[in-house]
């Protein structure tokens, strides 16, 4: 099974103000992209900043911003500093930046703050800690983590659940370190790497440890800064829309976002009905 990520929707990492004015913000406007949720956070995690004053324009980050395969860390005159270095950038506009804590940055409290045109906004300090796992919504279905089912790709949800005993493929933020891992800042990983603290995770449904057995692949989405994904077999046995969870060490994603799975036999009945329908017999003659 390829370790790829095959979905280019998940750019998720990706509005007038008084041109003299230093940036507004502060450390409760601070959010993990991920789930829009005040913390924890993690290296090589895409983080939000809210305020107001941050910018004069509104941009995203386009493949022409990249150079090299590294992120660009300054956009239309904007930068975010942490600890006095640059940090690479998804998305900017007045009121909302989006930029990635950087893969290499020391666990630990950090000071972060915005600089437009050469005026510095105020300092606010965040905590790292080595895992800060999340599980990405779907912006279809808030209440539905985004997945899709291997090998089509296909994108899960209410509408289109995954057939139990099924392979998964999950995309988080958060997992920490990997092997191998970003050597650079604002490098973007065209590579496979397995979190180096895989004998610690675990995926939960229902809060029920999946075997670790069904766990193909948990590390980086090759091709996206900052994003993990994680490949998985469902049980035979899983249930429809079962609550899911990953967790490393202690520490375990939100709870609350499910996992949209059919029911038992759902598939043969979906065949049954077809048979019925097209008149065709449901046993030998």
């Amino acid at each position: 099974m390829k370790r790829l990520c095959a979905l280019p929707a998940l750019a998720l990492w990706s509005l007038a103000t008084v041109s003299g004015q230093a940036p507004s913000y502060s450390a409760a406007t601070v959010l993990n992209t991920c789930n829009q949720a005040h913390g924890p956070y993690a290296p090589n995690t895409g983080i939000t900043i809210l305020g107001s004053g941050m910018a004069l324009s509104t941009r995203a980050l386009t493949a022409t911003d990249i150079t090299d395969g590294a992120l660009p860390t300054t956009l239309n005159g904007v930068e975010v500093m942490v600890d006095g270095m640059p940090a690479p950038l998804f998305y900017i506009s007045p009121t909302q930046i989006n930029f990635l804590m950087p893969p290499n940055q020391v666990v630990g409290p950090v000071t972060v703050w915005v600089v437009l045109n050469s005026i510095a906004g105020p300092q606010i300090s965040i905590t790292l800690q080595d895992a800060a796992p999340a599980l990405f919504p779907s912006p279809l279905a808030p209440d539905y983590a985004i997945a899709q089912l291997w090998p089509a790709y296909s994108l899960i949800g209410p509408a289109s659940p995954a057939p139990p005993a099924g392979i998964v493929i999950l995309y988080a933020t958060g997992l920490g370190t990997t092997e191998p891992y970003p050597a650079e800042p604002a490098e973007i990983p065209l590579y496979a790497g397995v979190i180096e603290r895989i004998a610690d995770f675990q995926v939960l449904l229902n809060g029920t440890p999946l075997d670790p057995r069904r766990v193909l692949y948990a590390g980086i989405c090759p091709g996206w800064a900052g994003l993990y994904q994680i490949n998985l077999v469902l049980p035979d046995d899983v249930g429809p829309n079962p609550e899911i969870r990953v967790a490393v060490g202690s520490e375990v994603s939100p709870a609350g976002i499910l996992l949209a799975v059919e029911p038992a036999g759902a598939a043969a009945n979906r065949a049954t009905a077809s048979m019925q329908a097209a008149g065709l017999p449901l046993r030998p003659r």
